[in-house]
């Protein structure tokens, strides 16, 4: 992973709650979030009590490092964001300036946590399709806005191998959203419902209390029997 290929974005405990059709129960079991990035869901979990283990490769890297690619790359973000604001739906965000607001709060108390984070193993530098843990060690096993969304660069083959590795070391998984980077359903959507079903897991498409990208309202949700 190039540090300077990366266009690191934040998301709340707020947005991972409506993302996730995540309820009260759901929030007390033990959650592994993977590819988190620089969001606050963690650090805001903890805030409560709550235990998550978050996973990414941008984890390897220092706090001062993290916080100075945000700096090169936040305004280039908000400015297309701004300029393509008619490709999004403003509801759970009401337009770009709150957005901006959003995004720089959660980024900023992650940064703040990190290295505590990291110390106390909170936070780890790993990448699917392989995962640190034993097998059944968590509840609930999260993808945002990686699985599916970078189908072009990902292949059939990474998702499945994937989605395996987090019902390895998770009873549920929960992907979102099932859309790629041009807003078009994936097309591995349908197979991995297939191959999952086939494996006798049982796999269920919801939608949810959260749009941003148009038509993004949709996530997966695959557990074992």
């Amino acid at each position: 992973m190039q540090l300077k290929e990366v266009v690191p974005l934040g998301r709340t405990l707020t947005e991972y709650t409506a993302m996730f059709s995540l309820n009260k129960a759901d929030l007390n079991k033990n959650i592994l979030d993977c590819g988190g990035g620089p969001s606050s869901f963690n650090y805001e979990m903890k805030m409560q009590n709550k235990e998550v283990i978050t996973i990414d490769p941008l984890y390897q890297f220092s706090k001062e490092d993290i916080e100075k690619r945000i700096g090169e790359t936040f305004d280039d973000v908000m400015a297309q964001a701004k300029s393509n604001k008619d490709d999004y739906i403003w509801k759970n965000i009401k337009n770009v300036e709150e957005l901006a607001e959003t995004r720089m709060t959660s980024m900023k108390l992650f940064l703040n946590d990190f290295e505590t984070g990291r110390n106390e193993k909170h936070y780890i530098n790993a990448a699917l399709p392989y995962l640190p843990f034993k097998n059944e060690e968590f509840d609930l096993a999260l993808s945002s806005h990686f699985l599916f969304l970078y189908s072009d660069m990902l292949s059939l083959d990474f998702h499945i191998s994937a989605v395996d590795e987090m019902l390895r070391v998770a009873h549920e998984v929960r992907i979102f959203p099932l859309l790629d980077l041009n807003t078009d359903k994936s097309c591995h959507v349908e197979e991995i419902i297939k191959i999952f079903k086939e494996k006798e897991m049982q796999v269920s498409i919801e939608t949810v209390d959260y749009e941003f990208q148009r038509g993004g309202n949709q996530l997966m949700r695959i557990c074992k029997n």
